[in-house]
């Protein structure tokens, strides 16, 4: 049996439904059915407003993103899917912040609703550095099927990682 790296921590009986998904070749199948479509957010400044339009209706009180881009370096050095990563220094006699957000180049070709919940992942870092129940509950705040998406976005990996493309 195949070891399902982004399901690990799911119950056995879920691990063994996907396994059964694989072996009777219907997870592709299953994931086009739920998600037909790619999303068209391929350049970075695109990205950029995209995210950033998420920010000011969810988290309009947040300071401003310095940079949001596509990084096809995460998901080898990292293990993340996206990262988000604020830094302060001391410039002259101000304190600057900047808040940038890097989403693994593997989703540029990914369903839209993925994008939007590693987005809303990243965002929610904004307020709440911790995934504790703050976090998650800021993330169902600003995209009510977060932890389904979750879940399909992993199935997604796996099928990807079987070698198997969608799109």
């Amino acid at each position: 049996m195949t070891k399902l790296k982004y399901l690990a921590g799911y119950s056995a009986a879920v691990i063994d439904q996907v396994h059964t998904l694989i072996d009777d070749n219907k997870l592709a199948g299953l994931l086009l059915k739920k998600y037909p479509t790619q999303h068209d957010i391929r350049t970075d400044k695109a990205l950029y407003t995209y995210t950033v339009d998420l920010k000011n209706h969810y988290l309009r009180q947040s300071g401003p993103l310095s940079k949001v881009v596509y990084d096809d370096k995460i998901d080898v050095l990292h293990q993340a899917l996206g990262l988000h990563s604020f830094v302060s220094r001391v410039q002259g006699g101000n304190l600057k912040a900047k808040n940038e957000i890097r989403v693994g180049a593997v989703f540029k070709t990914a369903p839209q609703p993925f994008l939007r919940m590693i987005v809303v992942h990243e965002l929610a870092h904004i307020r709440e550095k911790q995934h504790n129940k703050a976090f998650y509950k800021l993330c169902t705040y600003m995209e009510p099927d977060y932890h389904q998406l979750e879940f399909d976005m992993r199935l997604y990996l796996t099928q990807l990682e079987l070698g198997g493309k969608l799109y």
